[in-house]
């Protein structure tokens, strides 16, 4: 733990950042909820982050992974290298095998999705105040395992090309005009790998490759 917020509020101190105002409440309330913790302060992008970091020297940063004004994950590694001791718990949206990659690559000593409980943030931070730099995740058993034996659906080059462009939000047309084929081959390429993800729709396949790390999450989800 941080042992100068420790001497100065007998507490485990907590700086939440993310770009909505509800999560942000929500979490501060899970915090207030438990004495062990105390809410020091509440960022909305990754450089405001980076300055309270600094500033108040919290035990623990909630970060979440996109920000308006850049990476989670920038902001992480940033937080890392200028306080080694610091935990660090990764808050996505999009809880794929490349996101918690990244978060455990990055430095966090935490992943948690933000599907998850409040109660699982705080039971993070937790251990991300006492064991810092030893990262936690409730799927990193079985992600280790995915990576180690892929076990999902093997995407050819064109089909990693199709789905990237229907997360890009092209039409059938508009596909097809950028692989230079007909509409018709461009329907054949869709249908396809909607197949192999066992989707029926542009939505469902899009998720479907998030969870399976075959796509990067987008800023802005097209569907």
């Amino acid at each position: 733990m941080n042992a100068d917020a420790l001497e100065t509020t007998g507490q485990t101190t907590v700086l939440i950042v993310d770009d909505h105002d509800l999560i942000r409440k929500g979490l501060r309330h899970a915090f207030d909820r438990d004495p062990e913790f105390e809410v020091v302060g509440e960022a909305d992008t990754a450089a405001d982050a980076l300055r309270q970091a600094a500033s108040l020297m919290p035990s623990v940063v909630i970060m979440d992974l996109r920000l308006p004004d850049g990476s989670g994950l920038d902001a992480t590694r940033k937080l890392r290298k200028a306080h080694p001791n610091m935990g660090i718990v990764v808050l996505t949206m999009y809880a794929g095998d490349d996101q918690l990659f990244g978060a455990l690559d990055a430095g966090a000593s935490a992943f948690v999705p933000k599907s998850a409980p409040a109660n699982d943030v705080v039971s993070a931070a937790r251990h991300a105040a006492s064991n810092p730099t030893a990262f936690s995740a409730a799927d990193l058993a079985e992600a280790m395992q995915r990576r180690l034996t892929p076990t999902g659906p093997q995407l050819s080059p064109r089909e990693s090309q199709v789905l990237k462009l229907l997360a890009d939000g092209l039409s059938v047309a508009g596909i097809a005009k950028q692989l230079y084929v007909s509409e018709s081959t461009a329907k054949t390429h869709i249908s396809k790998l909607y197949e192999k993800l066992g989707a029926g729709n542009r939505a469902q396949a899009l998720m479907t490759a998030l969870k399976l790390g075959l796509l990067e999450a987008p800023d802005q989800p097209k569907f």
